[in-house]
């Protein structure tokens, strides 16, 4: 009985040392990421710098490469890997087990034979010493990261990027037009009175829209329902009944939760869930979504744009893709022109977008940005949300001017506002006030100095006078709040059904929904204005130049391979050759290198154009809903931009590593190899753009793409030959990009040597023979492997595709 104790008493002592090793080797790991990160200013930078440091530590750790096999002036990189330690605590603490007793023929245990082969056999305390080296690597990881969290320099503020002689000719420019203006210059740039008026180049055809008894549900949150609510479905929008006429600048307005975006979405089409109800027409026509889309613009509160194109190219690229294709590219461009005129963007048309908050555009200059995109697609009715929310008073009165351009060209504009300024809100031609609930209490003329809203709401007996120069948007969300109304126990909304003005605007209501005699409905021949060609043209070139201008991401993976490639030639110099390969441990080296330099480079490949995709993602979700192309035509823009990078990093990978690491120089193995890795490398890229197109958000795909790291890495045929995988997972083996790879890696460079000779396991073997009995790899498949590999990257493709075009995580 005590033997046993003894032993269940060691067993466990050995469980929880192996789980505290495991636990040091998360945490340092973990603390390495972090200390990267820190130093990095994109997270597609923080995220191949990330990979390139794990796979040098990798690299020196001990495995893929023993310790006995590091070439004499590089050994000491072993000392320095994180893991080089982990793996002498976990190796130490499982072969010195008393189960690994066994005496071999050498004299030795068969544990400490197995240590032996791997350049490991340590003394049993240096079990303790690796942990005290991991936890020490992790203080010095963390240390690293508070100090890279206060020497980095916060972003900048953003603002747009222009020469200095440009900024120089417009400040001669603007100082005089201000001085001819005869008042300063900050004056000048806050009016509100626009800076031009008239037709723009091409003609449109002015429309009105008027809705009746519009009403919208929503599921009852389980939160309400815990509170009592019992009701299945929540009514966010109340019989809502209105016009928006050419000409006129309207505003929507109402305190928070009262349904102001809510109502744009409703009739702009933008709801992706819920119930609507009600009567929404186009010119007196019922509301066909799809033709609306080709006749409307929608600027959004958050303006989403692709971050290295310039404003030029921005509204060029918007100009082409929702402009008939009848309009020749002359007329295109001088519309284009016009619009960034209207827009007050020509001067600064050559600056780049940027990312906000960081670089580019500023806050103020995205606004109008966002106006002009939608503008330069010539529509009739043009819906902006809070187009001034987040701007200062002088950066909001900017956008205002743009807007009131707009308005003046003769389109319908409807605008939500959250408590502008006197002049912001006196801007309007039209306002509808709604209050919380979704319920309408004001739609009429704003008037002269606000003269109509003050003299409807004064009339209402208990409602207080509003106060000489007091903002008169402001009195009025005072004076019909929730609370005013419980005060004077009134219902505003009751009181405007009962006025005259209700009545008033239900006439007109029905006399604009019906069609003017002469006039037909709107009709277009195909569902996008240009032809899938075009639309795929397009895409094409905003791809290619997003990534010509976008270093962090693809300079970046070019010096990671090109690192990677001295690292392995390095590591691994001239152990290709076959000569160099006596018995399994100098094959499983070798072979070892080929898998671990096409792993992580696709690794490498699939995390970073995970961050470049998501970032894209919210681009293209604004840009479907515009109606501006086929999901298919930006898809495959996008997959086919990465094959000529992809390409590159493979020329790279042959000029650097190949050479190095001694594989034969005979054509048919050289263009295998780069047949292979060009494959496989675009295999893993276009898998990190499936996964972000099926998940919601970039954290999320990489806690999916680790996972599928995992699988790849143990179903690969490498650590788990193939004929020792159980039968229940053999199935992920054959779906596996990385098992297809290896085999013809492995078979085309070595599978050929049949009078190559090598001692394996106590045997001597053909190098043929033992892939194909260790491995299961045969030449005669490498035909169909070929094909398999040239059919993953195009599946992946289309399934990107799929996804873009079916799934949509954006909630409205």
């Amino acid at each position: 009985m005590q033997p046993f104790v003894l032993t269940c008493i060691i067993l466990v002592f050995r469980f929880f040392s192996q789980l505290l090793i495991l636990f040091l080797i998360h945490t340092v790991t973990l603390s390495k990421f972090r200390c990267v990160a820190s130093y990095c200013q994109t997270m597609v930078v923080a995220s191949i710098c990330g990979t390139l440091t794990f796979l040098v530590m990798l690299l020196f750790g001990g495995f893929i490469i023993p310790r006995a096999l590091l070439p004499n002036w590089l050994k000491w990189g072993f000392w320095l890997s994180p893991l080089s330690y982990g793996e002498i605590g976990l190796t130490g603490n499982e072969f010195l087990a008393p189960r690994w007793l066994e005496i071999t023929l050498s004299g030795a245990t068969l544990g400490k034979r197995i240590l032996m082969d791997q350049a490991l056999d340590f003394s049993s305390y240096f079990y303790w010493i690796s942990v005290g080296a991991l936890i020490g690597f992790t203080l010095l990881f963390n240390v690293g990261f508070a100090i890279g969290l206060t020497i980095k320099n916060i972003p900048g503020s953003s603002r747009a990027i222009i020469s200095r002689n440009k900024l120089a000719t417009f400040g001669e420019r603007n100082q005089d037009k201000d001085t001819e203006n005869g008042m300063p210059k900050l004056q000048a740039e806050t009016a509100l009175t626009p800076n031009r008026t008239g037709r723009m180049v091409l003609p449109f055809t002015p429309l009105t829209i008027s809705f009746q008894d519009v009403n919208y549900y929503v599921d009852t949150p389980a939160e309400m329902r815990k509170h009592g609510y019992m009701e299945r479905k929540l009514q966010l929008l109340h019989n809502i009944t209105g016009a928006f006429q050419p000409g006129v600048l309207s505003a929507l307005m109402g305190v928070t939760g009262a349904g102001k975006t809510t109502l744009l979405d409703v009739l702009a089409g933008r709801k992706t869930g819920g119930v609507i109800e009600g009567d929404i027409r186009i010119g007196g026509y019922p509301k066909i979504q799809q033709t609306f889309a080709r006749i409307s613009g929608y600027c959004e509160q958050t303006d989403v744009h692709s971050p290295q194109i310039t404003v030029g190219e921005s509204v060029a690229y918007s100009a082409w893709l929702r402009l008939p294709p009848e309009i020749d590219s002359k007329a295109r461009n001088e519309f284009v022109n016009e619009v960034l005129e209207t827009i007050e963007l020509d001067e600064i048309r050559d600056s780049l977008v940027g990312i906000p908050g960081v670089n580019g555009l500023s806050t103020e200059q995205r606004k109008r940005l966002t106006i002009a995109v939608e503008l330069v697609s010539n529509p009739s009715i043009i819906f902006m949300d809070e187009p001034t929310s987040g701007l200062d008073a002088r950066a909001a009165a900017i956008v205002m001017r743009a807007v009131k351009n707009v308005a003046d060209t003769g389109r319908t504009v409807v605008c939500t506002i959250h408590q502008p300024s006197i002049d912001i809100f006196e801007a309007f031609d039209e306002l509808m006030l709604m209050k919380r609930g979704g319920e309408l209490i004001y739609a009429g003329p704003v008037g002269h100095h606000s003269c109509e809203v003050i003299q409807y709401f004064q009339a209402i007996p208990g409602v207080p006078r509003i106060k000489d120069n007091y903002n008169p948007s402001t009195w009025m969300l005072e004076v019909t709040s929730t609370s005013m109304e419980v005060q004077l126990g009134a219902d505003f909304a009751q009181l405007y059904r009962e006025s005259s003005m209700c009545k008033d605007k239900d006439m007109v209501v029905k006399r604009l929904s019906v069609p003017v005699p002469g006039t037909t409905d709107l009709h277009f021949a195909t569902r996008f204005p240009q032809k899938f060609r075009e639309q795929f043209k397009a895409c094409l070139w905003k791809q290619c130049l997003s990534y010509w201008r976008t270093p962090s991401y693809n300079l970046v993976r070019f010096v990671f391979i090109t690192l990677s490639c001295i690292f392995f030639g390095a590591l691994f110099w001239q152990q290709g050759n076959i000569n160099h390969i006596n018995d399994q441990q100098s094959l499983f080296t070798i072979l070892g290198c080929m898998y671990g330099i096409t792993l992580f480079a696709g690794i490498n490949n699939c995390q970073s154009v995970m961050p470049f995709i998501s970032m894209e993602r919210s681009v293209v979700y604004r840009e479907r809903f515009a109606g501006m192309y086929s999901p298919w035509a930006y898809s495959f823009a996008q997959v086919a931009m990465e094959i000529p990078y992809v390409l590159m990093q493979v020329v790279l990978f042959m000029l650097i590593a190949y050479p190095m690491i001694g594989y034969a120089w005979t054509a048919a193995k050289f263009f295998w190899f780069m047949y292979t890795m060009f494959c496989t490398l675009l295999c893993f890229v276009y898998m990190g753009m499936v996964v972000v197109s099926f998940t919601p958000n970039i954290q999320f795909a990489s806690v999916l793409s680790s996972m599928f790291y995992t699988l790849q890495n143990l179903m690969s045929g490498f650590i788990v030959p193939a004929p020792q995988i159980p039968r229940w997972w053999i199935w992920f083996y054959y779906v596996s990009p990385m098992s297809w790879a290896l085999r013809v890696l492995f078979t085309t460079q070595f599978g050929d040597y049949d009078d190559r000779m090598i001692d394996v396991f106590g045997e001597t073997k053909s190098v043929p023979a033992f892939m194909k009995d260790y491995f299961g790899f045969r030449r005669d498949l490498l035909p169909l492997a070929a094909v398999i590999l040239a059919a993953f990257p195009i599946l992946l493709a289309v399934l990107f595709g799929y996804n873009i075009s079916k799934l949509n995580f954006q909630r409205r």
